[in-house]
């Protein structure tokens, strides 16, 4: 298989989109974050920072938008839609973000990014309560339009 993001020297690229089709592109993104009983308790407003969820949500959306400028070759993707949304147990979070656009590429990696910040997010607001939070399982679960059509993964 053949990388695109490599030229025939093996050095890094952004790879030439402009003879691909404007599609409409979507992106399913999951991660965990893992944390304590008692960080857990303080999601709801009891935390100084401020409302643990609206804030990681505001992160995932601002960083989707913003992939290209931490990811290097990544083209800049004009989001149609973020949307962040979480299943909250007893010691862990679920993450699920979907990202939408048209474009010649775009998607898989801002719903990936919107994951880990949104997780990110998580931890820098209950680090106080715990130092042993975990992030785990980023993954893309669907992507559709393009080429390759739809991917389903998990």
């Amino acid at each position: 298989m053949e990388l695109n993001h490599l030229d025939d020297n093996g050095n890094a690229r952004m790879c030439d989109v402009s003879k691909k089709e404007i599609t409409v592109r979507e992106a399913i993104a999951k991660g965990v974050i893992h944390i304590s009983p008692e960080a857990m308790a303080l999601i709801d407003g009891g935390n100084k920072k401020g409302n643990v969820l609206t804030t990681a949500t505001a992160a995932g959306v601002l960083a989707a938008k913003r992939t290209f400028e931490t990811i290097p070759m990544c083209h800049v993707v004009i989001l149609d839609d973020a949307e962040i949304s979480y299943e909250v147990g007893e010691s862990s979070i679920g993450i699920t973000a979907k990202t939408v656009c048209h474009g010649r590429t775009g998607a898989e990696m801002e719903a990936l990014t919107a994951v880990s910040v949104a997780a990110l997010t998580i931890y820098d607001m209950l680090k106080a309560a715990d130092r042993h939070m975990r992030i785990t399982d980023i993954r893309l679960v669907k992507k559709t339009g393009g080429k390759s059509g739809e991917v389903l993964a998990d």
